[in-house]
């Protein structure tokens, strides 16, 4: 039904597009990219149909069978909260409201909060400045080459050291618990592709500039940019009316709710398990069953983490900004092929892999390779994914790059957008349930094998080994 709707509008908005450029004169920027369209007008009535076409993300969950859906999850939740209220009950003679796993995670938080700060001003100075001062230079210099040399390792030195160095090093030196790590290591990423981003899209515009031409965006454009739900510069985007404040309420208390809903999912459905097969002997039989009984807690916290931060915390800071474009997603859950799910299951991500590396890629190689490309774009996907995780659970482990790597590529070739059966939908969801439970499973055992087995002072190889290979109980 959403699928037909899109295509409905899609025509609409053609038609009506097309009628309005035909009689009123305005500039019109067009950045195709697959289904996706971003008009940009200086008309308000096409900017209103701009904003009518970029509805889905922010309003799909008021479709009443979707909305269903959501009261199921709702439903799903109170009946944790009550099993383990009641299961407190029993074993202690009372209610017992300590959240100590979400005390634990989000642990020596003030220290987070300050690193972020030190993050974003550096961030939101260093680039603007090194930007303005070459944009200043590079018209009427002599030696061009030298000043854009000089300019980028200038960069290349700041993201090393402010955004590469000091936010690992905090989280290491330190031993923050994994919610405080993700939200450094989450921010670290996101402010070097926002970052890269403004850069690559304007020194192009500096140099197809005349001398004394200004080309530098104001410097309020570029805060604006560091906030928006977006990881591609443009100096103006799409803009609502006005700001719903009570939405913005709504997303975050939702967030909030995501979080004690996964508070529930680890207490009552993982560390349970988990905890009790990481202190056996390797035995088949249990790992497969465990597997299994991995891909409800595995799927759930997918859903959540995909609820909270692609729809509600995206949605929440675009609406404050009143940031028109809502296409953080597409409906992914109605894919046949991985490689429509990877195009449409982040796609504010995807859109920078997109621009910055596929894109670029081709255009380096004269269009040449783009088996090539894809293959790029997959292995610095699976390079920051398997950083993340490394860093925020303290080992590694490369489970999630091996199947991003193996399965992820396998799958993009055989099962690609030519699969267009109700079967290939199955086989695609069967597949994501899957990796869930196994990678549930494998890191779960890894994280309390390093706390069961630690080694004293362990050398590089160690570091390299998954301890749960050689843990004993």
């Amino acid at each position: 039904m959403m699928r037909q709707f899109d295509t409905q509008v899609n025509e609409f908005m053609d038609s009506l597009i097309e009628e309005s450029a035909s009689l009123v004169s305005s500039h019109v920027m067009f950045n195709l990219e697959g289904e996706r369209h971003m008009v940009v007008l200086h008309m308000d009535i096409c900017k209103i149909i701009v904003l009518i076409k970029l509805f889905f993300c922010s309003d799909l969950f008021e479709v009443n069978h979707i909305r269903t859906i959501y009261h199921m999850f709702i439903a799903l939740l109170i009946l944790f909260i009550f099993s383990t209220l009641v299961v407190d009950f029993i074993d202690e003679g009372r209610l017992v409201l300590e959240f100590d796993l979400l005390v634990y995670a989000f642990g020596q938080f003030p220290l987070v909060v300050v690193t972020w700060m030190c993050m974003f001003l550096s961030t939101l100075v260093v680039p603007y400045i090194l930007l303005s001062v070459w944009a200043s230079v590079y018209p009427t210099s002599s030696h061009r080459a030298l000043w854009t040399v000089l300019a980028g390792s200038l960069l290349l030195l700041y993201q090393g050291l402010c955004l590469g160095f000091l936010p690992t090093y905090v989280v290491l030196k330190n031993g923050l618990p994994p919610a405080s790590c993700f939200i450094l290591i989450l921010e670290q990423v996101r402010l070097i592709m926002k970052a890269h981003s403004f850069i690559r899209e304007n020194v192009p515009r500096v140099q197809s500039l005349e001398r004394n031409s200004l080309a530098v965006p104001r410097f309020t454009q570029y805060i604006y940019f560091l906030f928006a739900p977006t990881l591609i510069y443009r100096d103006n985007y799409p803009r609502n009316p006005c700001i719903r404040w009570g939405y913005v309420a709504t997303q975050f208390s939702q967030v909030l709710g995501c979080l004690f809903y996964a508070y529930y999912i680890f207490v009552r459905l993982c560390i349970p398990q988990f905890r009790s097969i990481s202190m056996q002997l390797f035995d088949l039989r249990a790992m497969v069953l465990c597997v299994f009984n991995s891909i409800l807690p595995g799927v759930l916290v997918l859903f959540l983490a995909f609820f909270a931060f692609l729809h509600c915390w995206l949605n929440a800071f675009a609406e404050m900004l009143r940031f028109g474009d809502r296409m953080f997603y597409k409906d992914w859950w109605n894919s046949t092929s991985f490689a429509n799910y990877y195009r449409t299951w982040n796609v504010v991500v995807h859109d920078w892999l997109y621009y910055y590396v596929y894109r670029d890629f081709l255009w380096m190689t004269q269009k040449r390779f783009r088996a090539a490309a894809m293959l790029v774009v997959f292995t610095v996907s699976a390079v920051v994914h398997e950083y993340v995780l490394a860093i925020c659970f303290g080992f590694f482990y490369p489970v999630l790059f091996c199947i991003f790597m193996c399965f992820g590529m396998v799958f993009n070739f055989i099962l690609n957008d030519r699969r267009k059966g109700p079967i290939w939908n199955v086989i695609m969801w069967t597949a994501l349930f899957l990796g869930q439970g196994v990678q549930g499973v494998l890191y779960s055992q890894e994280w309390y094998a390093q706390r069961f087995c630690p080694i004293q002072e362990p050398s590089f190889i160690d570091l390299l080994k998954p301890r749960s290979w050689t843990c004993s109980p």
